[in-house]
């Protein structure tokens, strides 16, 4: 749950005569939503959104912060995705496998998967399936060190949202766009 503050502390720790970056620091680490609403990120999808004329993406995300769940049996490339969507002000949960994400409690209230293709025991692309069958509809990104174009069309065929290479897409802007659209999504 987004923490709140009281408005007349934010309004004291603005008036306190520190301005500018240090200042959005460190009220990003009271407030994370703060900083991204007031960051040039924002101001981009902000001006998507005023050109389609559709509500903000960030619309019902204001109280609840999206729940972005991340599969991967790598740990290194876990926590350095992990770090990057916390960055960005999402809450996160990881697991290291599909199994272990099926048994969480986080199913149910997962706005977007970041799914790793290869894994033992259950694919991605079979992890992919059988949510469908469950009748879930989370929007998917996948992410691979093995590109394979016949995988990568298969999942983009049953309704993933991308489908990025370790480790260089999956830093870029091309994570952010492929996050935002599946938080668009559901």
């Amino acid at each position: 749950m987004l923490p709140t503050y009281p408005e007349r502390q934010r309004d004291l720790w603005l008036s306190s005569g520190r301005t500018g970056l240090l200042a959005a620091r460190r009220l990003a680490a009271l407030e994370p939503w703060w900083y991204f609403l007031n960051s040039p990120f924002s101001a981009r999808v902000g001006a998507l959104s005023q050109s389609t004329g559709q509500p903000t993406l960030l619309t019902g995300m204001i109280t609840k912060i999206p729940l972005i769940s991340i599969v991967d049996d790598d740990d290194t490339v876990r926590a350095a995705t992990e770090s990057l969507v916390k960055s960005l002000g999402f809450e996160t949960r990881t697991f290291a496998s599909a199994d272990s994400f099926l048994q969480s409690s986080s199913l149910s209230d997962t706005r977007c998967l970041i799914l790793d293709v290869q894994m033992p025991n259950m694919s991605g692309i079979e992890l992919q399936n059988h949510l469908s069958t469950l009748g879930f509809e989370i929007p998917i990104i996948f992410i691979t060190a093995y590109p394979d174009d016949t995988v990568r069309q298969r999942a983009l065929q049953a309704g993933a949202v991308a489908f990025l290479l370790k480790p260089f897409e999956i830093h870029g802007q091309r994570f952010v766009d492929s996050l935002l659209d599946a938080l668009k999504k559901k």
